[in-house]
C-alpha cells in the first residue's frame, strides 16, 4: 500500500496558501505570497532537497499543476525526480498535458485515490493544492503530514485543517529546528486518537 504524504510550508496560525511567490495564489485577496523567502537557510534546504529525492509520485490538485507545469520541465537540473514521478492531478476542467506521464482525475476523487493508494508503486506525494488537501483529510486518507512550520502568523489565507480533521493520532519520527525558526517535523500516523479515562 502506498502512503500519502502532505508535505507543506505553513504558518502558525495554519496558512498554507502562497508561500513561494507573490503571484502564486492571490485568491480570496490573498496578499502575503512569497512568506518562506526570509526563512531559508542550509538545515531548512537539506531537508528539503532530502525530501524531493526520496521515491515518489505526485498528487496535486489543478491549481499545483498548473504552476509547477511550465516550469519544473525547463528545471530539470533542480528536482529530476518531478519530472519521471507520476502526476495524478485532480481536476475536472483538465483531462490532458505535455508534461508527462500525468493522469487526471475527476468525479469521486476520494475514491479514485483510495484506489490509487492500494495500487504498487511509490508513495504519493501532496505538495501545496489546499482544496484537494480538504478532500483527503476529510476523507481520512492522509497518513504522513511533513511540515514546515515557520514563525510567523498571516492572519488570512487558504489553511491545512481548514475544514477540520477526524480524531487522529499521530507520532514525531523526525523533527529539526533551523536556525532561522522553521520547525521541520514528520508526523505519522500512530493508531486510534484517545483520551483519558
Amino acid at each position: 500500500m502506498r502512503n500519502i504524504v502532505v508535505l507543506e510550508h505553513i504558518s502558525l496560525d495554519g496558512v498554507i496558501q502562497a508561500p513561494g511567490g507573490p503571484d502564486e495564489d492571490t485568491s480570496g485577496g490573498f496578499v502575503h505570497g512569497g512568506w518562506i523567502a526570509p526563512f531559508s537557510d542550509p538545515i531548512l534546504g537539506t531537508a528539503i532537497r532530502r525530501q524531493m529525492n526520496l521515491p515518489f509520485d505526485l498528487l496535486v490538485g489543478r491549481t499545483t499543476f498548473e504552476i509547477w507545469e511550465p516550469y519544473w520541465p525547463q528545471h530539470a537540473d533542480a528536482w529530476p525526480n518531478v519530472n519521471a514521478a507520476t502526476k495524478y492531478v485532480a481536476s475536472n476542467t483538465r483531462t490532458s498535458s505535455e508534461w508527462q506521464p500525468s493522469v487526471f482525475l475527476s468525479g469521486d476523487i476520494a475514491e479514485k485515490v483510495a484506489k490509487i493508494k492500494q495500487q504498487p508503486g511509490p508513495d504519493l506525494h501532496v505538495w501545496g493544492s489546499g482544496d484537494l488537501l480538504q478532500t483527503l483529510i476529510k476523507h481520512d486518507l492522509v497518513d504522513v503530514f511533513w511540515l514546515m512550520i515557520y514563525p510567523i502568523t498571516l492572519g488570512n489565507g487558504k489553511r491545512l485543517f481548514a475544514e477540520g480533521m477526524i480524531p487522529a493520532a499521530f507520532k514525531v519520527t523526525e523533527s529539526a529546528v533551523t536556525a532561522n525558526g522553521v520547525i521541520v517535523v514528520n508526523y505519522e500516523r500512530a493508531g486510534v486518537f484517545t483520551t483519558a479515562s
